[in-house]
Parts: structure tokens; sequence; C-alpha cells
């Protein structure tokens, strides 16, 4: 498919549901960028990181929800391409909200098919994912030849609610609109892992995880490999599959390239996953996993967190209960091999990846030394427990009465500080040095992380020099 950079996007309106999400943000810039006369990101959120930006560009962000028809019907008014984006339960507890996940992922894609059809929208690109084919099996090179996972088989919803979608999407391309002449074609992007600057989903909880210190073991042997997708990538790729689902290409017979098609999209170059994260987190001074889990373990484990979080079902969405360690379809995709051909798109879109993996984690670990060196850094899980646990036993066997609970942890501290006495004045000296250094970074941070001056204060006076560590360590780095 041989066009110019902006066929088919100069002078369209586009819609872009998920507009404001990582991808969807980077994919309404581009397609300004590219001429188009009118571009709306379509969103549940009224307001995320980009959503400024968005609007500087001209980019009408309109507040909607997919899964209902009247707000899609809205947005959808008068657009000549959708790119659907929009999905719930990618990963950690949104995995385990069942009825959310198709209500979005399911009826929001019938909804938006419906629109389509009855607004005349003559292309609409579908976002799909690996999963509607891998299910945990081994997958080597793999291709679009390849059949849907069974529908039953699939361990979590979202990959169930996303295969079923996609072939909606499918089947209704070559459908007549219902109200004038004309067709809706539609085709499905199958991305790899998204990763980038700025990327919301994956590495924000992986990074979280490693700096607390909760990463304590990599899954799989060292040669499973999977895919990864820079996001300028996958902007490229979605853009290519809109072009290949023009029908008025000069010189052209039949149905257009990409109608009723579906695309594996990724960097072209599996990689242990643990490996690849390998830069990152070095760059960032954070430990890697040094243990090794087997899968058929780490599948328990994942089994053990799922039917922990669904009893916790009525507060999986409350931000004091935090992401599951791992999860059973989490534990596939990093610790069995699957990775896939983009030939198919390199044919028949054109596709080649703009950036490299190298490239692309270049730019991703400058992004995060940038956003660590601007928020207040600290010491791991175990670090922040052993200075509480430890300073609340000081307390108690230093002031509480001497039964219960407290008689315990008299005794521990009797055993190493011999006598009441000291324990009191061993706790209040901690307390005094733990203040005095609260008050160093307080003073420190003024003149080194003036924005963050007082959650150092705050973290210094709980964790004392484990903190003030950090401190004196960012301290020492800023220029002069």
């Amino acid at each position: 498919m041989h066009l110019s950079e902006n066929e088919g996007i100069e002078g369209k309106t586009f819609v872009v549901t998920g507009g404001l999400g990582y991808v969807g943000t980077a994919l309404c810039f581009e397609l300004v960028r590219r001429g188009a006369r009118q571009v709306r990101a379509f969103d549940l959120r009224p307001e995320s990181p980009w959503s400024h930006d968005l609007r500087r560009h001209g980019i009408r962000c309109i507040q909607g929800d997919v899964s209902k028809k009247e707000d899609v019907e809205k947005a959808l008014q008068g657009a000549d391409c959708v790119f659907h984006l929009a999905s719930y339960g990618m990963s950690g507890k949104e995995m385990l909200q069942f009825g959310l996940v198709d209500k979005i992922n399911i009826n929001g894609t019938c909804h938006v098919l419906d629109a389509c059809l009855e607004h005349g929208v003559s292309r609409l690109v579908y976002v799909s994912t690996y999963n509607v084919v891998f299910g945990g099996q081994e997958i080597v090179n793999g291709n679009e030849a390849l059949p849907y996972f069974p529908i039953d088989d699939h361990v979590d919803p979202y990959g169930r609610s996303k295969s079923i979608a996609e072939q909606l999407v499918l089947k209704h391309n070559g459908q007549p609109f219902k109200k004038k002449k004309g067709k809706l074609y539609s085709c499905a992007i199958r991305p790899a892992a998204i990763y980038g600057p700025g990327e919301e989903r994956h590495l924000p909880r992986i990074i979280q995880l490693a700096k607390l210190g909760l990463l304590p073991f990599k899954i799989g042997e060292m040669n499973v490999k999977s895919d990864w997708v820079y996001v300028d990538n996958i902007v490229l790729a979605m853009l290519l599959a809109s072009m290949g689902l023009l029908d008025d290409i000069p010189g052209r017979v039949g149905l257009p390239v990409a109608a009723g098609q579906a695309y594996f999209i990724s960097d072209g170059c599996p990689v242990n996953s643990f490996e690849f994260l390998r830069p990152l987190l070095e760059g960032l001074d954070y430990d890697l996993p040094k243990l090794t889990l087997p899968v058929p373990q780490a599948l328990f484990l994942g089994k053990l967190f799922w039917v922990f979080y669904s009893l916790m079902y009525p507060w999986l969405s409350r931000r004091w209960l935090p992401q599951p360690l791992i999860l059973p379809a989490e534990v596939y995709k990093v610790g069995v091999t699957h990775y896939f051909s983009f030939l198919k798109a390199k044919e028949e879109l054109g596709y080649r990846p703009l950036v490299s993996p190298q490239e692309g984690m270049a730019a991703t670990i400058a992004y995060w030394k940038e956003r660590k060196r601007r928020t207040l850094d600290g010491p791991t899980l175990s670090a922040w427990l052993f200075v509480v646990i430890g300073m609340s036993i000081l307390f108690c066997a230093a002031f509480l009465p001497d039964f219960g609970p407290f008689h315990l942890c008299r005794a521990i501290s009797l055993f190493f500080l011999r006598s009441i006495t000291a324990i009191r004045l061993a706790f209040m000296l901690a307390v005094v040095a733990h203040i005095g250094e609260g008050v160093y970074a307080w003073q420190l941070a003024r003149k080194c992380d003036p924005a963050n001056a007082r959650g150092w204060f705050w973290q210094t006076v709980v964790l004392g020099f484990f903190s003030l560590r950090y401190l004196l360590r960012r301290a020492e780095m800023k220029p002069n």
C-alpha cells in the first residue's frame, strides 16, 4: 500500500474513544499534526495528565461513557473515522470486575458499531490485544492465521471480552449504512505490550513494586520471550490501518486492503520481559529480581491473589486496596513465550517501526529519571516496616502496662537493653534523632528539592536516616 503520509487524514473528522489515555492522546496529537479537520477525544474521564495539552492543540475533549449508547451516538455524529481504544480490565484489580469489563469492552463496542452504521462512519479501527489468540500456550513467531483462543478457556475476562469484541468488529465489516449509501469498513490492530514516556498502565505499577522492594523474583525461564511496542510505533500502525480502509484509492479495485483484517503490531524484537525492563530499573537505582519462580508455582500464587481479591470484590475500586502482586493472566504474559510476526502489517499496510527498542527505552528511561527527580523518593517497604515496628515496640515497652502483647514487646526490648530506664532513654534518643534529622532534611530539601520539602520532613521524621540518605544522594546529584 503506497499512499501519501496524510492520505485519508487531511480535512477529515476523527473520534478516538479512550482519547484521554496514553495511546489515545498520542494518536490525537498525530492526527492534528497530519492535518485532520477535527479530532474528538471521547473518554469517561473529564481530565487526564494530557487533557490540557489536548485542548491547547484544538482537540475537542468529550466526556462520555462508551457503555451508554446515547453518549456514543453524540460523539460519533459527523465523523469520518473512529479509532476504538476504550477498554477496561487489562491488568491488576480491574481484571476481577467481570461485569464492568463486559459492559465496556463488549457492550461499548456494540454501541460504537451501531453508531457507525447509524451515522455513516465509513472507517473503524479497533485496538485489540494479543490475548485474542494467546491464553497461556507457547507461540513462536505466530501470525494472523492462528485461530481465536477458545472463549471459555480464557483465564481472565479481559481476554475473553476483547476476543468477542474483535470478532464483532470484523463481522460488521462491509455492513451497509442504515440511512445512506455506503458501507462500514473495519479492521483490528493487535498490539504488544505498550511502553514509552508517560505510559500509565504497566510501567508505573512495575516501578512502584521495584521501589518498595516487592519484585522478589522473575517468572519463568530466561529464554522466555514476548513482544513490546513503542507508543509511536503503535500510533503509526493505527494510522496506516485507517488508510487501509479507504475505499476511494485511485486505481484500486475491490475491497480496501485492510477491510475485515487483523494485524499484529510490535517492535519486532522479542525479548524476555525482565531483561527488557532491566535497563529501566537499573537506571532508576532499583533492585532487580534475583530469584526465579517457575510458572506452575507463580500460577499458584496468582490464583491465591485471585481468590483473595475476589473476596474483596466490593472494595476493588477503593484506593486503600493495593494492586495484587500477580494474577494468573499476568503470569502467562511474562512466563510463557508468545511473540508474533508483523509481516502482514508490513506487506499490506506498509508498517515498519519508526522507533527502535533501544531508542524507545532510552526515551522511557530519561522520562522516568526526570519524574523520579521531581517526586519524593524513599526506601523499600521492608525499611518502613523495620523502623515503624521497631519504634512501636520501644514505645510499648517503655510506657505501656506490662500485660498482653505489651509484655512481649517489653521482653524483646529487655533482651537487648536490660532495663526499663535504658529502653526509655533509647526511645527518647531515637525520637530526638528522628526529629533532628527531619529538620535537617527540610532545610536541605528547600535547597535541592523545594517542591517536596514538606514530604521529606515528615518521611524523615518517621524513618530517620533510612529516608535522609535518599535526600543526601539527591543533593549530591543536583548541579550547582
